[in-house]
């Protein structure tokens, strides 16, 4: 089974430091991504930065427990990771990247653009394994920007 690519991009109301930061903060998690039940920090890197995190998220009907390794860049314009650990996942590897767009009326923008490549545990049809990517894509980017926009989980958060 190979690993399959999917990305997805939005423009976030927000400045990227603004957008970081709310990555960053695993434990919200929760609170406002629809598919994430629990969060853990195992490691704090040298910077005080979460190195390594615990989730159990719903995923395809069942419960999935992974656990993914964060690496970060100079700037606040990246975080990436990589799966040390899942149980219905072999890969769970992404990056978040931002770039800070003019700002118009409305005020500071940026593009963010969600990549993610998935290698699932369990044999799946293809066009099945593409629209669960790409719903986790949309869900995630769609919860990101309701949190940061309105302060508040998006429409499809249970």
């Amino acid at each position: 089974m190979m690993a399959e690519r999917a990305s997805e991009r939005t423009v976030i109301r927000a400045t990227p430091q603004q957008i970081f930061d709310t990555i960053i903060t695993y434990d919200a998690y929760p609170t406002w991504a629809t598919h994430v039940k629990s969060v853990e920090v195992d490691r704090i890197d040298d910077d005080g930065r979460a190195g390594l995190v615990s989730y159990r998220a719903a995923a395809m009907g069942r419960s999935a427990a992974y656990q993914l390794e964060y690496f970060y860049g100079t700037n606040p314009l990246r975080v990436s990771w990589r799966l040390a650990q899942g149980d219905l996942v072999r890969r769970l590897d992404g990056r978040y990247v931002l770039t800070p767009l003019p700002d118009d009326s409305a005020g500071a923008q940026t593009e963010v653009v969600y990549e993610l490549e998935v290698e699932v545990s369990m044999p799946m049809p293809g066009f099945v394994r593409r629209r669960a990517e790409t719903s986790i894509l949309r869900t995630a980017l769609d919860d990101l920007r309701c949190w940061i926009e309105q302060g508040q989980p998006s429409a499809t958060a249970s």
